[in-house]
């Protein structure tokens, strides 16, 4: 009977210890070229030195989901680790005409079509698993969208806890403000991933979040 005990207690001891060292599910959503990969490129680049995928002016380059597991992100003297989930962006309609605009040939464009709406189920069924959520917003367009009301919809029918980013601050006509009036409900932090501005910023409200999953 003390030996059982004995086990018990140890078992307990050891489940308690690896509970919190799971990595954060952390997923980047949004609609196509908002910047979620450059976001992403840029985390996994200062912390692991590897990128997470290509980028391109041409929408829905990133097609499938992809990843990159054991990105340990120090901020403040405080580490965590995440498994980065970087997503293809979602649209309520794709276009095989769409690409054409960008010299892809007719061919190519409509498979690169058949591969982004299958992306975009893809994205949606990876929620399921996810802990935390950024949506990344280009903050130079119009937030007041059925893509973004439809990916808020999907995050909230899930209660996954969530940060909405206001990417390319530093162009000309970004407006935060009308992000943060479009989704008064979220905290939304302001960058610019291509040039790195603010994400000292991003790393905290992340940290916070995350500090919820745990």
């Amino acid at each position: 009977m003390a030996i059982k005990v004995f086990k018990n207690f140890f078992k307990r001891i050891f489940t308690g210890l690896f509970k919190g060292k799971k990595d954060i599910k952390l997923g980047f959503y949004g609609p196509p070229n908002a910047g979620k990969t450059s976001l992403a490129n840029r985390i996994c680049k200062d912390f692991t030195g590897e990128e997470i995928g290509s980028v391109s002016k041409i929408p829905h380059e990133t097609r499938s989901v992809q990843f990159k597991e054991k990105v340990e992100i120090e901020y403040k003297g405080k580490k965590m680790t995440f498994k980065m989930i970087d997503t293809p962006g979602i649209a309520t309609k794709i276009d095989y005409e769409d690409f054409l605009k960008y010299k892809v040939g007719k061919k190519e464009a409509r498979i690169r079509a058949k591969e982004a709406t299958q992306g975009v189920i893809e994205s949606i069924k990876w929620l399921d698993d996810m802990n935390v959520v950024v949506i990344v917003l280009d903050s130079t367009q119009n937030p007041y969208n059925q893509v973004n009301i439809t990916i808020i919809g999907n995050l909230v029918a899930r209660k996954i806890p969530v940060l909405i980013v206001a990417n390319k601050i530093d162009l000309k006509k970004s407006d935060v403000k009308k992000i943060e009036s479009a989704f008064p409900e979220y905290e939304v932090v302001g960058i610019s991933a291509r040039k790195g501005e603010n994400l000292e910023e991003f790393y905290e409200s992340v940290f916070k979040l995350a500090k919820k999953v745990k």
